[in-house]
């Protein structure tokens, strides 16, 4: 059975709770709309006030107001109702906790490397072996989060390509681009797992630190 495609509105919606601070283009390319036809949405919704538009010096972007976030949430449950996936994407969310910690702690690593010293020390990226080991066990969950995807996107659409785009990223830091690792202004490794993570939570209707 194929995985059921959200329908635009639904994503245009989702997409500043996913990508947060969102400009029309990204939230096209993340979903595959047409740009012209999301910043038109996006216009409609803030008229309803679901989404605010938020200007910070060259930058501006779109956010979801509380409204909003209630509205996406109740799309998102109706979605899991009409397509009976709730169940595979809770046990994702399940598998993925675990995971999340592990990649924390795998992210502390990247930018701290403690001395006897100084506990807090920043990582220099000086000490290869430290970083190579880094790097295997973000490889390492690169392999876990696939199992953890695979399933719920076989259901829904939308959350398909967060492996591929975590592993996307992996490959840009082994060709020595490391700011792949956890940059906010690139597709990084960090940041792809920070909107699957959000991604899972507003799906299910969980509000952000309640699964732990």
């Amino acid at each position: 059975m194929a995985a059921h495609v959200s329908a635009p509105d639904d994503l245009v919606l989702h997409g500043p709770r996913v990508l947060g601070f969102a400009s029309p283009g990204r939230i096209a390319d993340r979903f595959g709309l047409d740009r012209d036809e999301v910043e038109d949405r996006l216009i409609e919704f803030a008229a309803r006030g679901w989404v605010t538009h938020t200007r910070f010096a060259d930058t501006g972007g779109w956010s979801l107001t509380e409204e909003g976030r209630a509205e996406d949430e109740r799309r998102m449950a109706a979605e899991l109702e009409l397509t009976g996936a709730r169940e595979t994407v809770a046990e994702a969310h399940t598998r993925f906790l675990p995971l999340n910690k592990r990649f924390g702690k795998v992210c502390t690593d990247w930018q701290l490397r403690p001395t006897r010293t100084e506990p807090m020390a920043a990582n220099d990226h000086t000490d290869w072996r430290w970083d190579e080991r880094v790097l295997r066990a973000l490889a390492t969950l690169g392999r876990d989060l696939a199992a953890v995807t695979d399933p719920p996107a076989r259901c829904l659409q939308r959350l398909d390509g967060y492996s591929a785009r975590y592993l996307a990223a992996l490959a840009r830091v082994d060709t020595g681009e490391r700011r792949w690792v956890d940059s906010p202004e690139v597709d990084s490794c960090h940041t792809v797992w920070i909107q699957l993570h959000e991604d899972l939570l507003a799906t299910l209707g969980i509000a952000r630190g309640a699964d732990g």
